[in-house]
């Protein structure tokens, strides 16, 4: 079965196993591969071995923080989607996530029909924004 997600990559960073089951049981259920690590240096490894499509990120990690994570991943020449996920609902922290180059910031809890859509539209952004092979 394809799903909407069939034939992207995701790297799914949560130090929360329940959370980081959903998601990952979320995204492969539309067709999506996964890799699911619980740490921030695990992450930035994760990325640079996966060279994932697309990051679903938290913010509060151990090992390393979610925001300098996103820091070092989107310093990368053709870096991937991160969408950044808190529960701090803080306008300052994603101010802060924003200015690292996010490209989606969402407050836990996240419905994961919103994430998954949230993804599909970032994906379908950058699509157009690539535009057609010339």
């Amino acid at each position: 079965m394809t799903g909407r997600l069939s034939g992207t990559r995701f790297v799914l960073v949560d130090d929360d196993n329940d959370v980081l089951e959903a998601m990952d049981a979320a995204i492969r259920s539309e067709g999506a591969e996964t890799r699911c690590v619980r740490d921030g240096n695990d992450a930035v490894l994760a990325v640079q071995e996966e060279d994932p499509d697309v990051v679903l990120l938290d913010m509060m990690l151990p090992g390393r923080s979610g925001f300098l994570v996103l820091e070092k991943i989107k310093g990368y020449e053709d870096a991937p989607i991160v969408i950044m996920l808190t529960a701090n609902e803080g306008r300052r922290h994603q101010m802060y996530a924003e200015s690292l180059g996010v490209d989606g910031y969402l407050v836990k809890p996240v419905p994961l029909d919103r994430l998954i859509t949230t993804c599909l539209d970032l994906l379908a952004k950058q699509d157009a924004e690539d535009g057609p092979e010339a």
